[in-house]
């Protein structure tokens, strides 16, 4: 009989294990052994990956389970070092029911005018000392062109989207660090109000956005690496001031332009010839399936696959297979070693998690 902790995780893993159980019964199933499945969550993939067998540790573990392996699972942030999950656009408040809502929003976000040169929307993590929140609070204080909400201290309007979306809508730029993961979903806010973001780790929307997001980040955002801010206080006013007014434009109408491929339309009704970021994920995913299909029909193997380098293939060129060193591999220490810099709690879960998949293995 399960008693204490065993039975609290016996509980937690009841659904992930009739799932998988029913659906390996199926004869859909046998096709392909789930390759040709997937599974959406509107959770992050670490709500998945429970590093291990104590109570303490969070989530189940629905994603090292054999058969969830081989499905495909779309979660609104994926982990770099696994390839069984895919990263799909956090929910906004925008869900047209119709191309014509789509085209008068896009039209609204390009003749805003826009006061502030940057904005950000957030609160500190005073118990995350390589946090570098503080530091983008403190630089926003300090500016006469950037616009603060705050988001620790009593009835704060974070809580309010109409104050979240009139703020990025008056700004060229959002501040978009690292949110308790990697991911938050105020950066698909701000897109949506045609605010191009400012992302400081790659893993916040460049690795996991990979079907919904342009390659060449530079086309819709700033990147700013953490270490500029947290080693060397570079000035984010300066740093942004320094992109010429058309530029801006230029950036600023591309963001506009993948509103539709980032809102879901309301499910009640269909847009006429827009693709939402559903009709984009089941795209991918059928696209991913046929290669799949193919791949087998044609004798191909994948053993040159390395799972812990999955954020790399993602952004291959098309037609290429091999990775290599990459310039921000620094971000993505492999879970394998301390090195690096993977500083956030998810990324360290991650770590911990793909050690004990790699112990459970041999």
């Amino acid at each position: 009989m399960l008693k204490g902790s065993s039975l609290i995780l016996a509980v937690r893993d009841a659904a992930s294990l009739d799932l998988v159980d029913w659906l390996m019964k199926r004869p859909e199933w046998s096709i392909m052994n789930g390759r040709d499945h997937f599974l959406v969550a509107g959770r992050i993939t670490w709500d998945f990956r429970r590093l291990s067998e104590e109570e303490s540790d969070w989530g189940n573990k629905l994603l090292f389970l054999p058969a969830a392996k081989n499905m495909s699972m779309l979660v609104v942030e994926s982990s770099p070092w696994n390839a069984n999950d895919f990263g799909i656009p956090y929910p906004t408040y925008f869900h047209p029911a119709k191309d014509a809502d789509v085209f008068i929003w896009q039209d609204r976000m390009r003749q805003l005018e826009r006061k502030w040169l940057f904005s950000f929307a957030g609160a500190p993590r005073p118990g995350n000392p390589k946090s570098i929140r503080g530091q983008l609070i403190d630089q926003c204080r300090r500016s006469k062109v950037c616009k603060l909400l705050e988001c620790d201290f009593g009835e704060s309007k974070c809580h309010s989207p109409g104050s979240i979306m009139k703020m990025f809508q008056s700004s060229l730029f959002c501040l978009q660090p690292q949110g308790d993961s990697y991911t938050r979903r105020s950066a698909f806010d701000s897109m949506l109000a045609g605010c191009i973001p400012v992302f400081f780790h790659p893993g916040s929307a460049y690795t996991q956005y990979t079907w919904h997001l342009p390659k060449n980040y530079t086309k819709y955002s700033v990147f700013i690496p953490e270490d500029d801010i947290r080693k060397r206080n570079i000035s984010i006013e300066e740093r942004l001031s320094e992109i010429p007014p058309e530029q801006v434009k230029i950036m600023r109408e591309e963001v506009i332009s993948l509103i539709p491929r980032l809102v879901y339309a309301d499910p009640r009704s269909k847009l006429e010839t827009l693709k939402d970021a559903f009709d984009v994920a089941v795209q991918a995913v059928i696209d991913k399936v046929t290669n799949l299909r193919k791949d087998i029909i044609e004798g191909r193997t994948d053993d040159g696959f390395i799972e812990e380098n999955s954020w790399k293939y993602a952004l291959l060129p098309e037609g290429e297979h091999e990775v290599g060193p990459h310039e921000w591999d620094p971000f993505f220490s492999k879970p394998k070693d301390g090195s690096g810099d993977s500083n956030d709690s998810s990324a360290e879960a991650a770590k911990n998690s793909w050690k004990n998949e790699q112990v459970n293995q041999s």
